[in-house]
């Protein structure tokens, strides 16, 4: 039996892109998003919740993150949650759960960060190969 494994977010940068080169032909970026939730609870108070989301970007949409984005700026996130387990230095198994995302759309104005020549680009990374895998925490760039 397969499933579907989809994640979609509109939410704003907590931080500005890290963005790495991992080999000479591969980019990585990771990407701290925020979602918020608001409600009015039981004494008519409002409330907020934010989530933060983790998110990593490969390819030529990684480098195009890097160029465009910067904290605060929204976007719209759309890719596949991925569990990663390492050992740490004790010994002991850690795990970290992040999206991957295959589109990444900027939105909001292109004034709210930077300068940006193309107001909404919208990039889908199939065309720029796979992405690698790391048997480690280590071995990622982050």
């Amino acid at each position: 039996m397969s499933g579907v494994n989809k994640v979609i977010l509109i939410g704003r940068l907590g931080t500005d892109p890290e963005v790495k080169n991992v080999s000479a032909q591969q980019t990585v970026a990771k990407l701290s998003v925020a979602t918020s939730e608001n409600w009015t609870d039981r004494e008519g108070k409002k409330q907020e919740r934010t989530e933060w989301h983790r998110v990593v970007v490969w390819g030529k949409l990684a480098e195009l993150c890097g160029k465009y984005l910067a904290k605060g700026r929204q976007v719209y996130v759309e890719g596949r949650l991925q569990t990663r387990s390492w050992e740490d230095q004790q010994g002991q198994k850690r795990y970290t759960t992040e999206i991957v995302a295959n589109t990444i759309q900027f939105l909001g104005s292109a004034g709210e960060t930077r300068d940006i020549q193309n107001s909404s680009p919208s990039v889908s990374p199939e065309s720029f190969g796979p992405e690698p895998t790391f048997d480690s925490e280590e071995e990622i760039p982050f």
